[in-house]
């Protein structure tokens, strides 16, 4: 059901976005495609992969710490915001852009209705 609205909410294809993967943190990041010119003109293949990293976030709401897979985007909107969970509780759904994201999304904010 989360994989339908996931969907609705980036309003086309999942396959546009990073390896259909929606395990981690990756902000609506895809590959990219492109051709390699050199000095020659002679053009080649190649893509360009998001800059993913792994990296282990606390949440104080939870009260625990999380491993995420996540691009060095996210890690710099995070110090942003303040924090991993005002940058979840903060950001659009459109935004995150992945099932995982909206899973801990609406975990904080349970979490923050039970205190």
């Amino acid at each position: 059901m989360l994989g339908q609205n996931l969907a609705k909410l980036l309003r086309g294809p999942a396959t546009a976005f990073y390896r259909l993967r929606m395990d981690g943190l990756f902000g609506g990041v895809a590959i990219q495609h492109g051709n390699n010119k050199p000095k020659s003109l002679h053009k080649t293949r190649r893509i360009w992969l998001p800059n993913i990293q792994k990296v282990t976030v606390y949440s104080a709401i939870l009260d625990k710490k999380l491993k995420l897979r996540m691009t060095s985007r996210i890690l710099r909107t995070i110090d942003k915001k303040g924090g991993f969970d005002n940058y979840l509780l903060e950001t659009k759904d459109k935004n995150i852009a992945s099932e995982l994201g909206l899973e801990l999304k609406q975990t904080l904010q349970k979490a923050l209705q039970a205190k």
